[in-house]
């Protein structure tokens, strides 16, 4: 007997939750704050519609936002009231970050993971000390005060790598010292992990986990986040650190290296560009595996609601389920707040 195959069986109401093979859960999220020192009231990001810059005093009641939602975790973002040549208020004590994060953590329940990077920190806007090359290929206007370029400089390498390792580390101890539950190191800086476990593990915190930034792409997708977190570069761009979209071999290479350097979670940044990245870390290694859905892909989807193109609640569940079908296992997202009651 012919027997017809239906797999349209299992895709009714109350078999297909029971045989689903993917979940998203509001605890798999994460949730950007961005906390600004050279504000006194709450800044809209016009690039990222329900996303805003917070004072200090106001990040508490913005974590609680999150918590009220049912986002359990948050991923913290500084804007210092000042920038210098090498970031110097990364690591500040009484920088933006480690003053929001004791307030956050004195006073809330969520889980604080800290970004640590010098970006946002240093006035030319790179992740690190300059070269003696780059240096002097930049210069300020004395009219506004913009940092320019000299086009020769943009095509050579802008940072110094081993000169940038200790104040990362640096910086993530700071962030430990003030009560941050996670340190996550972005500036995709080769050997950031080692520094930064070792200076953790010296200062006496060996417990604190570091997820780190792995696989991070130069990617035309972090335009908004860029304008959120005044972070964009002053002059050039980060090809040389960042890695190249066509390379998807690197990403093993890069993700091996952070695991024998000590990372106890590994980023994929972008996300939905990189699905293939996402599932190729998943099965090479037994790490949790974040994936970070970038300012540029939370933007999209709401300049085409607008437009009224697409729903914008469903895209967004649609699109994050499908970096956890990818096999990330959290997702840092501006989504999360709007999607976590649905999931709940």
């Amino acid at each position: 007997m012919d027997i017809t195959r239906r797999p349209r069986r299992l895709r009714r109401d109350g078999i297909r939750e029971l045989v689903s093979e993917t979940s998203l859960d509001s605890s798999d999220l994460v949730v950007p704050v961005f906390v600004d020192a050279t504000t006194d009231e709450r800044v809209p990001i016009e690039s990222m519609p329900g996303h805003e810059r917070v004072p200090v005093d106001e990040s508490v009641a913005r974590v609680e936002e999150a918590m009220a939602a049912g986002v359990e975790a948050v991923m913290v973002f500084g804007i210092p009231e000042s920038k210098d040549e090498r970031g110097t208020r990364a690591w500040a004590a009484d920088g933006v970050v480690q003053r929001a994060v004791r307030r956050i953590t004195q006073e809330t329940d969520a889980y604080v993971i800290t970004d640590v990077c010098l970006c946002e920190y240093t006035e030319h806007g790179h992740c690190g000390v300059l070269t003696s090359e780059a240096r002097e290929g930049w210069e300020e206007q004395p009219s506004d005060g913009v940092l320019e370029a000299d086009a020769e400089a943009d095509g050579r390498l802008t940072v110094r790598n081993d000169e940038t390792l200790d104040l990362l580390a640096k910086t993530a101890v700071s962030h430990a010292e003030a009560g941050a539950d996670m340190v996550a190191p972005s500036s995709m800086t080769d050997g950031m992990v080692r520094a930064i476990r070792e200076g953790l593990d010296g200062a006496g915190f060996e417990n604190l986990p570091v997820m780190s930034y792995a696989v991070k792409y130069e990617s035309a997708f972090y335009g908004p986040f860029r304008d959120a977190a005044d972070g964009a570069p002053a002059f050039g761009d980060r090809r040389h650190y960042q890695m190249d979209p066509a390379n998807r071999r690197e990403a093993m290479r890069e993700a091996r290296l952070d695991v024998e350097e000590g990372a106890d979670a590994l980023m994929v940044k972008p996300a939905l560009p990189y699905l293939d990245i996402v599932s190729d870390v998943r099965r090479e290694f037994d790490h949790p595996v974040a994936a970070y859905n970038v300012s540029g892909e939370y933007a999209m989807l709401h300049a085409a609601a607008e437009k009224g193109w697409l729903d914008v609640e469903e895209t967004a569940l649609e699109s994050l389920l499908s970096v956890k079908r990818a096999g990330a296992d959290l997702v840092v997202t501006y989504f999360a707040e709007d999607v976590a009651p649905v999931l709940d």
